[in-house]
């Protein structure tokens, strides 16, 4: 108790006062319970209560899907137990030396919380064991088992005495859990707090419909207009997490990539950058942002719209956190917006789509940030040297400031480019502006034809040629030549022995093969007649190219994007 006056807990949160109870009597519970609602308090406080602390034996044990939650939980409680007198936590989780954790345990240590991998390491080398655990705690169970953790946590729950206290937390309940709740829990209460409710209401959801390609521009006009003090970006891969904190420092903001393959020092210096305010944007995949729960963060943005529902829902869980409130803007383009009715009904909330703001709104606002860091300045110790530099290079006021405000502008620019192009919301045929006209526009168009049939058969002829061993994409050239007077010769594709390349960019991120062959040929100056057969998958491209390419060609592919995406070329084995 003395220890929450300190933390300056006053009034439980429902999940809180629904739990803590029931734990304290030594209960098995299952709690469906949203991110943000206070989880960890809810079983940290009554089991650390039933903890003795005379005993340098684990005693609580605490599983977490990744490191990052891992290491908030531990702080939690580190926190809630500062005034008990010999109590120790120890974390564990990979990524992290395996000779100190070991050292931890064998100092002692009451309160164990651990990743299942790390936890089976351990186990199988012997440096824990868990004959005298008391209480067990599956801290975001549906996360654990979407990891694919389900064998882990079986054979650790299967480790520990069947008479201890086991408490299950989740924001679904699938049939995994449910199976797994029977298998190990006894005659558990359930705990069932509505998170729309206590979570989702005090987040401002806002959508924003954009074409792939354009959705890099989109993120930093949405980044100029949104008020936070920090952000958090998610990204569905790790090379976007990486381009997408390239661009934004490119552009002025101080932004940082977080997935899998940071080391764990990275991840931690990237989290205490970003709370003491030296970092102000973390673009991160999910697995990368469990457990981050940083104060400032007032804005999550989708950049890739989750293909889960309640993926989204632990996304924007990241603000609005404790009471405080947030943002959440989602990106999706025409083709998701199925799944946006599916957050919505999941959410059962209403996402807010907005327009993008235009280039005067952006510029108004570049404006008034300078007006505001103006007023905010330090002037008196330079009013001296400014009269001076007027005096010298024969300047009025307004000139030189305007000078200043020139050089200024090139490290913080306050022109905007262009608008990107948005789509609308609509449906894609709605942006095709409208042509009426009479029969005789179709006549002064199409010229003078009585038979419905002759222009079918004419397009028929252009697509396809009047020989059926002519190819497709050299309808164009073949068109010209067949017309009587026209002796242009036919273009023919060379004859030469293709292997088959790799592109990292597919489906899901817009790729067309518009989009490849335009790559290939302008960007590596590479003739389109050496451009084969294309094939788009969800998440890459596979396109036939000539046998022995030179190296400086493939080096300068790597160079090259597709869609905002490094395409990464790579040839593929037989």
């Amino acid at each position: 108790m003395q220890a929450l006056d300190d933390l300056g807990f006053q009034t439980p949160s429902p999940i809180q006062a629904s739990c803590i109870p029931l734990l304290l009597e030594g209960r098995d519970v299952l709690g469906i319970a949203q991110t943000g609602t206070g989880k960890t308090a809810a079983f940290g406080l009554p089991l650390l209560a039933n903890v003795d602390t005379s005993l340098g034996l684990p005693q609580l044990l605490l599983l977490a899907p990744t490191r990052e939650l891992a290491q908030q939980v531990a702080a939690a409680l580190i926190d809630f137990g500062r005034y008990m007198p010999g109590l120790k936590v120890v974390t564990l989780y990979g990524g992290a030396p395996f000779g100190p954790q070991k050292m931890d345990l064998r100092r002692g240590a009451q309160v164990v919380v651990a990743t299942p991998g790390r936890m089976i390491d351990h186990l199988d080398r012997g440096s824990l064991t868990l004959d005298s655990i008391k209480a067990v705690v599956l801290d975001e169970a549906d996360e654990m088992l979407r990891m694919g953790f389900i064998e882990d946590v079986e054979r650790i729950l299967s480790e520990t005495p069947a008479e201890r206290q086991t408490a299950l937390f989740s924001a679904t309940l699938p049939p995994m859990i449910r199976n797994l709740v029977n298998k190990f829990m006894g005659d558990y209460q359930e705990v069932k707090v509505s998170a729309p409710a206590q979570t989702v209401d005090r987040i401002t959801q806002k959508g924003l419909m954009v074409f792939e390609e354009h959705k890099p521009a989109v993120l930093t006009r949405v980044l100029e207009a949104e008020d936070f003090d920090a952000a958090i970006i998610f990204a569905r891969t790790k090379d976007a997490t990486t381009t997408l904190a390239e661009h934004l420092n490119q552009n002025g903001f101080k932004a940082t990539a977080m997935n899998g393959d940071l080391g764990q020092r990275e991840r931690e210096a990237a989290v205490e950058a970003l709370k003491d305010g030296r970092l102000d944007i973390v673009v991160a995949t999910d697995v990368a942002a469990r457990g981050l729960d940083v104060e400032r963060i007032g804005l999550v943005v989708n950049y890739d719209i989750p293909r889960e529902p309640d993926a989204y829902v632990h996304r924007i869980g990241r603000t609005g956190r404790a009471g405080r409130t947030g943002t959440a803007v989602l990106l999706y383009t025409p083709r998701e917006r199925m799944l946006l009715s599916r957050i919505e009904k999941v959410t059962r909330q209403k996402v807010d789509v907005i327009t993008l703001p235009d280039r005067d709104a952006v510029f108004e606002r570049r404006v008034g940030k300078l007006k505001d860091n103006l007023a905010a300045a330090e002037r008196e110790d330079r009013l001296a040297l400014v009269a001076r530099l007027g005096e010298e290079l024969e300047l009025s006021p307004a000139e030189l400031a305007a000078a200043l405000l020139a050089q200024l502008e090139q490290f913080q620019p306050l022109a905007v480019g262009a608008d990107p192009k948005m789509p609308s919301e609509r449906g894609p045929r709605d942006d095709r502006p409208r042509r009426e006209f009479d029969r005789n526009d179709r006549r002064e168009r199409f010229g003078d034809r009585e038979r419905s049939g002759e222009r079918r058969f004419e397009r028929k002829g252009e697509r396809f040629g009047e020989r059926s061993g002519e190819r497709r994409f050299e309808r164009n050239d073949r068109a010209g030549a067949d017309r009587a007077g026209d002796d242009k010769p036919r273009r023919e594709r060379p004859s030469m022995d293709m292997v088959a390349y790799r592109l990292e960019v597919g489906r899901s991120h817009g790729a067309t093969p518009r989009h490849i062959v335009g790559a290939i040929a302008n960007e590596a100056k590479i003739s389109s007649k050496y451009i084969g057969q294309i094939k788009i998958h969800d998440e890459h491209s596979v396109v036939m190219l000539p046998t022995g390419m030179p190296k400086d060609i493939e080096s300068q592919f790597q160079r090259v994007y597709i869609c905002s995406r490094p395409m990464k070329l790579r040839q593929l084995d037989a």
